[in-house]
């Protein structure tokens, strides 16, 4: 009986990698979701050598969508539930940020009719931060609040999708952001100029996506 139930599994899993492979064409749409991860560059905004603000990594739900001009060109949207990022200064946690980064990019797929469809991209990201919080351990050192300003900047992408039926893609990006933002404090009651934070992550995600 068991032998039965592995075989069946086994027959279906043969008839989906030996489904015809999904190919891209003018007026295809691709929708995924999945998990993304933002790592930001490390030494954010050094305000001294032994005084650095760093911004830690952080995870995520992700949502794109695609749609193709022709087998090769499509045009790419990237959005997100918020990014949740806490925020060090010398290694002791003094805040917290949410931020939201929809970036739109366009996309250039070199094998459409691949099982691997490979491709990279370039655009434009906007970055807006809110719902900044400050810890107990910056209250303690007069720092009462923060705010980070909202970011354009360049995003380029490279990525894969591996195409599995006639609909179905599992999908592998990875993309570098251009972040910048300055970062003002609010410290013994004045605000205060920081300096500007360079975050420039490597975002990276995986995808299971739907064609239509």
């Amino acid at each position: 009986m068991k032998s039965s139930k592995y075989l069946l599994v086994a027959g279906a899993l043969l008839a989906l990698v030996a489904s015809p492979a999904l190919a891209y064409e003018a007026g295809t749409g691709v929708l995924r979701a999945g998990v993304g991860v933002v790592a930001p560059e490390s030494d954010n905004l050094v305000l001294d050598p032994d005084t650095i603000v760093e911004v830690d990594d952080c995870t995520s739900l992700t949502l794109r969508g695609t749609y193709m001009f022709s087998p090769n060109w499509g045009f790419d949207v990237l959005a997100s539930w918020p990014f949740n990022h806490d925020i060090k200064l010398g290694g002791v946690k003094i805040a917290e940020t949410d931020h939201l980064p929809p970036t739109f990019s366009m996309q250039y797929h070199f094998l459409p009719d691949g099982t691997i469809q490979p491709y990279v991209g370039a655009g434009l990201n906007y970055t807006t931060f809110f719902s900044e919080e400050v810890t107990q351990a910056a209250i303690d050192n007069e720092i009462t609040g923060i705010s980070l300003d909202d970011s354009f900047g360049l995003a380029l992408q490279i990525g894969a999708d591996w195409t599995f039926g006639n609909r179905w893609l599992l999908n592998f990006d990875l993309r570098w952001i251009d972040i910048e933002s300055d970062l003002e404090a609010t410290i013994a009651g004045a605000a205060v100029d920081a300096g500007t934070v360079k975050i420039d992550p490597w975002v990276y995600s995986i995808n299971i996506g739907y064609s239509f």
